[in-house]
């Protein structure tokens, strides 16, 4: 049995779903977060859900159970709302970054599951931070920044004690008009790939595991030839095989499809899947069978299954799921 664990920002709450082996959805239950959730981490055993709530400014824990129901742990109060939060290799940190705030956070997450208050690192970046992920070795992390920053700022993680100190460069500056959103560590622990907001693209990193710092190798447009109406990409998920890469188009309303040399870490575009009108939140399910993409326009979600061998995806079904969805996660009982 799968569970999808949706955060609906304009409806207030998390929505629970069941994925079929068919990729079928059926509804199980609602749970309120008081506020407008956005981005979800589990912790890495999937036992613990954290959400940010961030019309309120608020983190939440719950205890996941096998049923898919949740029980809240604990929330504590934020200094500003994280627009992405993640949860280093341990188990033991959560990572959160802040968009208006251009912070960079880490938050202790205590033996029963909940994070705890305050933050050890409420570290100023620059306006619009967006993502903060651990590589392989939990070490390293970087955190992108989008619009007028553009820049991705390099962090040594320490594990131990949950403390960031700046990267030998301190920071890299992509191309004008970039603007990187979100990335994805690629499994051979070679790659780095960010998807570029406004540049409406993905670049791809060399990264060195030793130092933590990024490199650019490669830059491909998330568009078609000839597209000249307005874009921005949001999202950016890999297949657990690291042979495809995804990222979202908000304004061409796609998911953009590459494919990755394994030796090389070079891309290929496989063009473009149609998608729901704004479609910011998508994920690719535990089985690898399954995508979901879901629509902040009209509130739609989107299923297709997905071809392990070309990477390209079919439609299988629309509904509609609420206002705003945000953020997909997987769980399998």
């Amino acid at each position: 049995m799968q569970f999808v664990f949706i955060s609906l920002a304009g409806d207030h709450l998390v929505k629970v779903l069941e994925l079929d082996v068919d990729g079928g959805l059926h509804e199980r239950l609602e749970v309120p977060m008081g506020g407008g959730p956005g981005p979800l981490a589990f912790s890495p055993d999937k036992s613990v859900l954290h959400v940010g709530i961030r019309s309120t400014n608020e983190m939440a824990s719950f205890r996941v159970h096998n049923s898919g129901e949740l029980t809240e742990i604990n929330r504590i109060y934020l200094e500003s709302d994280p627009c992405f939060i993640s949860t280093d290799n341990t188990g033991n940190f959560l990572l959160s970054a802040y968009y208006e705030a251009g912070h960079v956070a880490v938050h202790r997450i205590g033996s029963g599951g909940g994070v705890i208050g305050p933050a050890i690192e409420w570290r100023a970046t620059a306006h619009r931070a967006h993502c903060a992920l651990t590589d392989a070795t939990n070490s390293h992390v970087f955190v992108p920044h989008v619009d007028d920053s553009n820049v991705i700022f390099q962090f040594k993680f320490d594990d131990e004690d949950g403390t960031l100190t700046p990267n030998i460069p301190a920071t890299v500056s992509p191309p004008d008009g970039y603007g990187p959103r979100h990335y994805r560590y690629h499994p051979s622990g070679r790659f780095v790939y960010f998807d570029n907001e406004q540049g409406s693209s993905v670049t791809g990193y060399h990264l060195d595991s030793d130092k933590g710092t990024l490199t650019p190798f490669q830059t491909v447009s998330t568009l078609p030839e000839g597209f000249t109406g307005d874009n921005s990409c949001a999202q950016i998920h890999m297949s657990e095989d690291g042979r495809f890469l995804y990222a979202s188009n908000r304004g061409h309303h796609s998911i953009a499809i590459f494919e990755i040399d394994e030796g090389a870490g070079e891309l290929t575009s496989r063009g473009q899947q149609a998608a729901p009108a704004t479609p910011r939140a998508f994920g690719i399910d535990n089985t690898q069978r399954f995508m979901l993409v879901g629509g902040l326009d009209e509130g739609e979600l989107e299923t297709y299954a997905r071809d392990s061998a070309s990477g390209l995806l079919t439609s299988i079904s629309t509904r509609a799921i609420g206002d705003q969805p945000m953020y997909f996660l997987f769980k399998t009982s």
